[in-house]
């Protein structure tokens, strides 16, 4: 069974299969890097098409091309700054919350409401079940277009986002079913109105509780993951991070008006940032990194939620076999080595 009152939302997924994509769409999501490649996909295309039109055999020469075109992706998708990874986590076709959700489980029905009043549909969540387990899914969606962008506050939840969060994984915990977080946000609301309805408290609440939950808990960095609004369902054993996502204490551009006083500087912030998966997995924040396909999550997105869904078992299983106190110290000594180092003189 499967409930989510967004039938109406475009999904890059279509029954398990990748939705298609006419040229034009693709165009308009083109990023300038990925330009060169898709200018020689198209050249490929042309030949195979006239080849076809002229009876003529051309296989030796599509065959370079396409070799070519696949040196040339991992040439692009090997040298990534971190301002890129971040165009690549802020991909509009990139597969959100719910995508994953529906592509990797076995069953899914979404649940709403913070029992305070409030439904915030940027952060949705429910109960599910992977490869039979029973679990409880909850993470951070954006939308598909500017209509959808906007009924979902491009990913920013709400205070009551984060407390529907909570409501959802005491149930997991009530229950004994694992909670499997997604995250995928620029940050939270940062509106008057949520102020007035207590974000910081809710966010802080949720950072406790989830501390002292006995089921276990993994956390994936789906696409942006941007300060406290991040770290509000981030609270884990074990953090993963897919490869082109980043996760950061705040946006490049936020950074850079800060020290710089100039927004434009935001690549030399993401630098400096260190906002990058391989960066975090470097620095010990990080667990794992799943490899995405090559050209990226949004490419071949039915393949990137394999790849998630092979992940999370993986690291379910080591957590199941652990028990609810020994979960709890690993999340508490996780936490606590965030930022420590030894400083030794030159």
């Amino acid at each position: 069974m499967r409930s989510d009152d967004v039938g109406s939302r475009k999904s890059v997924f279509e029954s398990g299969k990748i939705s298609k994509v006419s040229n034009t769409e693709r165009k308009q999501f083109l990023l300038d890097f990925e330009k060169p490649l898709s200018e020689l996909e198209i050249r490929i295309n042309q030949i195979r098409e006239l080849a076809e039109e002229n009876d003529v055999d051309v296989s030796e020469q599509i065959h370079q091309l396409e070799a070519r075109a696949v040196q040339l992706r991992q040439e692009i998708f090997s040298g990534l700054s971190p301002a890129q990874r971040l165009q690549l986590a802020r991909h509009p076709r990139r597969p959100s919350t719910l995508d994953y959700i529906q592509a990797i489980t076995d069953e899914w029905m979404e649940l709403h409401g913070d029992r305070g009043g409030s439904d915030d549909p940027a952060l949705v969540g429910g109960v599910a079940r992977l490869a039979g387990k029973p679990v409880v899914m909850l993470g951070h969606q954006k939308g598909r277009d500017t209509k959808d962008n906007v009924a979902r506050n491009f990913g920013m939840a709400a205070p009551g986002g984060y407390r529907k969060a909570m409501r959802l994984m005491e149930h997991a915990n009530r229950f004994n079913m694992p909670i499997l977080t997604f995250i995928d946000t620029p940050g939270a609301y940062p509106g008057i109105d949520g102020e007035k309805l207590g974000q910081g408290e809710a966010i802080a609440y949720n950072l406790r509780e989830m501390f002292s939950l006995d089921v276990p808990i993994i956390t994936t960095v789906i696409g942006e993951g941007g300060s406290g609004g991040a770290l509000g369902i981030g609270v884990a054993d074990r953090l993963l991070m897919l490869e082109h996502s980043v996760y950061t204490v705040a946006s490049p551009e936020a950074c850079a008006a800060i020290l710089w006083k100039d927004a434009a500087k935001a690549p030399q912030a993401a630098e400096a940032l260190k906002i990058t998966a391989r960066d975090l997995k470097d620095l010990g924040i990080l667990d794992q990194i799943l490899i995405e396909p090559l050209g990226a999550a949004h490419a071949e997105p039915v393949q990137a939620a394999e790849i998630l869904k092979q992940g999370l078992l993986e690291n379910l299983e080591k957590l199941l076999a652990m028990t609810a106190s020994e979960r709890r110290q690993l999340r508490y000594q996780k936490f606590r080595k965030i930022g420590f180092f030894i400083e030794t003189s030159a």
